[in-house]
């Protein structure tokens, strides 16, 4: 099966019209599996402040969701959007000046602590997507900690102005469900984006055998990535339903 007959991810939308790229553009399942982080995090600490998580999720929305992801479309078009290179540009910008200035406006009431964490945040987004310095930052342990680990340690320490051994573990746990995440996204990518053709044949041992064509090597990789990402999901609302509904 020729890579064409498959769209560039299991999530993008058909061609058609404009919110249908953006749509793409946003990766909602792995937007709302990185944002999940931030609801562990913050549902962690021992009162849950509901205007604070609200505040950063916001922040990491514009951020990861519309920063990072616009500026990778830039980076050769990986979606295949036809959103104008400036209005990509326009979108990473304001939504990453956005995400600062939420950040920033907290400071008072979080700490000065916190600029640290959003000076991090918009260096990982543009050292990460603009491939700085070779594409050094661009690889499965920077991913791990900048789209796992720190956002649960981000969602925490706006609830608490500090950090605790909970929220360390946390974020370990986040960095390896992220390293995973990244393994085999990296996988479904190149199947999907960059395979002209695939021959596989699986022979068995009693001398049955069987064609696999690239759909079928794409399945048990997505399917695990699609319940890896419910999974979060599910669990950071159970997480902070708890101190709504105790």
């Amino acid at each position: 099966m020729h890579d064409r007959a498959l769209r560039p991810a299991f999530y993008a939308a058909a061609p058609g019209a404009w919110y249908r790229e953006w749509w793409t553009l946003l990766h909602p399942p792995y937007t709302a599996w990185h944002l999940s982080y931030v609801a562990i995090g913050a549902a962690l600490a021992p009162r849950l402040d509901l205007g604070r998580l609200g505040l950063v999720t916001l922040a990491f929305l514009l951020g990861l969701g519309v920063g990072a992801h616009a500026l990778d479309e830039l980076n050769g078009r990986p979606l295949r959007t036809s959103i104008p290179d400036p209005v990509l540009w326009g979108a990473a910008a304001t939504s990453l000046a956005a995400a600062a200035a939420l950040g920033v406006a907290g400071v008072a009431e979080v700490g000065p602590l916190l600029l640290a964490f959003i000076a991090f945040a918009v260096l990982a987004v543009l050292a990460y997507n603009l491939e700085w310095l070779g594409g050094r930052f661009h690889g499965d342990t920077a991913f791990a900690l900048a789209w796992g680990a720190f956002p649960v340690l981000t969602g925490y320490f706006v609830q608490t102005g500090t950090l605790h051994v909970p929220a360390l573990w946390a974020a370990a746990a986040a960095a390896a469900l992220s390293y995973a995440q990244r393994v085999l996204s990296s996988r479904a990518r190149a199947l999907r984006r960059r395979t002209l053709s695939v021959t596989t044949r699986i022979v068995t041992l009693d001398g049955r055998s069987h064609d696999l064509d690239l759909a079928e090597l794409l399945r048990p990789t997505e399917v695990a990535l699609k319940a890896m990402a419910a999974a979060v999901l599910a669990l950071a609302i159970a997480l902070v339903t708890r101190h709504v509904w105790p």
